[in-house]
């Protein structure tokens, strides 16, 4: 299976060995060898836990055509120092150019014009690290994903704005005393953890469940008891087909608000497909009363009209 790599620094024809390894452009080489480790035991056939002959062919060429390339060059301090050279080029080009620069990622737009740019960097980063070769299929776009993460941290941090605020234009004189009228207060802001729901339903309408779990595990670190973030991680769940995860926080949900749409519409369906029935504690078991298990192929059934199916 061909690793299509063509979003970000790929685009132009730049091999992203710290995409790859999911790395900040200013790793170091502790911080590259911790990461290499990691992803090598993912996906080293002696280590790996992959199933399938598909996702064991890829992770063979994901391993020995990427990863273990990537480690080679950022490992050497010397190779290291070389090709961040070229990157900081790479970067100042690209940021006088940064008109004709299309952005595919919404992340990517994000860092674009974010205010701390170092800090939202590295937690995205550090966010997609987690995940990175959970789904082997997904890895290529996901690659390209962070390519194009770096590919806009270079040109903000060469002093090229990728998205320049407009001015407003200069007001003509007054020509009398009248005390100008009040400019309409700002916008509210939208809360961390409202940002953090924001972009976990992104991710689930994409279904990427498990980057839209990330987004919300963090978000219920700062509201435990914010039953909307329960409901949608149960969505999350539910399009990774782990009912009773999922099951847990509908149940969250509705001892937080009783009222949650989202968790009255879908957790008498969890319980169906549990085998539990209106009222019951306990999960029957299928091999004591003959109850039939519930379709976990993600091919239809519970979840097909909602996430459309295995992708």
């Amino acid at each position: 299976m061909p690793l299509k790599l063509d979003c970000g620094l790929f685009k132009y024809d730049f091999i992203d060995y710290h995409a790859i390894l999911c790395v900040p452009i200013d790793a170091d080489a502790k911080e590259v060898r911790k990461r290499y480790l990691k992803i090598a035991r993912r996906l080293h056939p002696d280590s790996s836990t992959v199933v399938g002959e598909t996702d064991k062919q890829i992770a063979h060429e994901l391993l020995s055509k990427l990863v273990n390339p990537a480690y080679e060059k950022l490992s050497v301090e010397r190779n290291r120092a070389e090709y961040t050279l070229v990157l900081s080029q790479i970067g100042k080009r690209l940021g006088q150019a940064s008109a004709s620069v299309d952005l595919n990622t919404d992340l990517a737009k994000e860092l674009a014009i974010a205010p701390n740019i170092d800090l939202l960097y590295k937690n995205q980063i550090t966010k997609i690290a987690t995940t990175q070769f959970d789904e082997l299929q997904q890895a290529s776009r996901i690659i390209s994903q962070i390519s194009e993460l770096n590919l806009v941290y270079l040109m903000r941090k060469s002093g090229q704005l990728i998205i320049q605020p407009q001015l407003p234009n200069a007001s003509p004189p007054r020509t009398n005393l009248a005390p100008p009228t009040p400019p309409p207060p700002p916008p509210k802001e939208d809360s961390a953890v409202e940002q953090y729901v924001r972009r976990a339903q992104t991710l689930l309408q994409k279904n990427q469940f498990a980057l839209a779990k990330v987004e919300l595990q963090d978000a219920l670190r700062l509201e435990p008891r914010n039953s909307r973030c329960h409901s949608l991680i149960a969505m999350a769940y539910l399009g990774e087909n782990q009912l009773r995860m999922a099951k847990i926080h509908f149940d969250n949900a509705l001892k937080l608000n009783p009222q949650d749409k989202l968790a009255l519409e879908w957790k008498p369906k969890v319980d169906k497909a549990l085998g539990i029935k209106p009222g019951a504690t306990q999960v029957n078991s299928s091999s004591n009363h003959g109850d039939k298990q519930p379709d976990k192929s993600g091919s239809g059934g519970l979840f097909g009209g909602l996430f459309g199916g295995k992708k």
